[in-house]
């Protein structure tokens, strides 16, 4: 499983770059896939600690249910900017479901560190195991796009 932590040791500017993005307003859009296979796109408030990238949810959520039928999800930033000033990070991953008490607790007290706040209880616990991870930023007249995977050096290009 390829965590955060991965990231942040192989590509350490990337994933700070990408981090900042999210956490300039707290919340993500995030893809899911319904059980009839449309996309579903959800407000997520993803939460960076302890090496991981964590999701938690009030119980039973559509996106719950969703990411427990498919894994399979796209986290990007809340921007309401369409020139893309500050960049769009983009996280495609799988969610894990948490259930193991010792790791719930480990969230709990990092949650309560970063926003100061408690765990509304009871709740849903996902970690996303990481598939790819982008950042595009505009620079003068065109675009830098990077991404990395799992297994694989940073990509680069510049689009015009």
């Amino acid at each position: 499983m390829t965590t955060w932590n991965d990231l942040a040791q192989q590509q350490p500017d990337l994933a700070e770059r990408v981090k900042a993005r999210f956490e300039a307003t707290g919340l993500a859009l995030v893809a899911t896939l319904r059980a009839d296979g449309f996309p579903r796109v959800s407000g997520w408030e993803p939460l960076f600690a302890l090496g991981e990238l964590w999701l938690g949810s009030m119980p039973g959520s559509r996106k719950s249910h969703d990411v427990r039928r498919d894994p399979r999800l796209c986290l990007h930033n809340a921007t309401a900017d369409k020139d893309a000033k500050a960049g769009d990070a983009k996280i495609y991953g799988r969610a894990i479901e948490v259930t193991d008490e010792t790791d719930r607790a480990a969230f709990i007290q990092a949650f309560k560190g970063v926003t100061d706040q408690d765990v509304p209880t009871p709740f849903d616990l996902f970690r996303v195991e990481l598939t790819e991870v982008s950042m595009l930023r505009p620079d003068g007249d065109h675009l830098d796009i990077e991404w990395w995977r799992p297994g694989e050096p940073l990509h680069q290009m510049a689009r015009r």
